[in-house]
């Protein structure tokens, strides 16, 4: 614990805390660096910390006897582990860094109890938690009612919000994202080269044409992103 640390300097969701409360709150916190491949949580094990993320990429993974998908990600907009905010001490998801980043690390117990005596943090995190929700809702329509260009697309933007224009991700990954095998990973993403909004190299992306990637994603993008924006960002 560090009670110098400061909690708006990357994290866009503490920076929404006013100073009194930041300054109240961070004796609970630590920094930490997490590497590319670093598990946060996994599958109905006791979560112990919740990272607030100030750089990277985390993945949410929802896995069954026989399969597994990606249903949500998070970067710096938000911090891993959203079930121990709504008092829920483990979960059937897995979480690991896609892309590793700095965060800010804190006992899952110690932030519900910081969260028990500042209403303004225990209201910002429940607003997250409804807006990765969103996310996964939205995962869900697209899965369902949008092609893979169209989806490999809206990953991409997201990948970039949280990242930039250079992203880090494998084709395997890609996969786990998108639940296609890799030949149809590597078909879609030469529709989006050819169209020239990418350029795909081993294990990284550039995005070279987000207004395109926005087309092509149609309404697959954007639905969560806008929750964020008028919940959180605009209050």
């Amino acid at each position: 614990m560090n009670a110098d640390i400061d909690l708006g300097r990357s994290n866009t969701l503490l920076a929404r805390l006013s100073a009194e409360d930041a300054s109240l709150i961070s004796p609970a916190f630590e920094r930490v660096t997490l590497a590319q491949g670093e598990v946060l949580f996994e599958p109905m094990e006791r979560i112990d910390y919740v990272y607030f993320f100030e750089g990277g990429l985390s993945s949410e993974i929802v896995i069954s006897k026989d399969n597994r998908i990606e249903v949500g990600c998070i970067g710096l907009e938000g911090f891993s582990a959203v079930p121990v905010v709504l008092g829920v001490d483990r979960t059937p998801h897995h979480g690991f860094m896609q892309a590793g980043g700095p965060a800010l690390r804190v006992r899952a117990p110690d932030l519900q109890t910081v969260m028990s005596e500042n209403k303004a943090l225990q209201k910002l995190l429940l607003l997250y938690a409804h807006v990765f929700m969103i996310q996964i809702a939205a995962t869900a329509l697209a899965d369902g009612r949008y092609d893979v260009e169209s989806r490999l697309a809206r990953w991409l933007l997201m990948s970039q919000d949280r990242l930039g224009d250079e992203l880090p991700l494998t084709h395997e990954f890609l996969g786990l994202m998108l639940g296609v095998r890799r030949p149809s990973v590597t078909d879609a993403l030469h529709v989006l080269e050819g169209k020239r909004a990418i350029k795909s190299e081993r294990s990284l992306i550039t995005v070279r044409n987000r207004q395109l990637l926005e087309e092509i994603a149609a309404g697959s993008y954007g639905i969560p992103e806008a929750e964020y924006r008028r919940l959180i960002i605009q209050a």
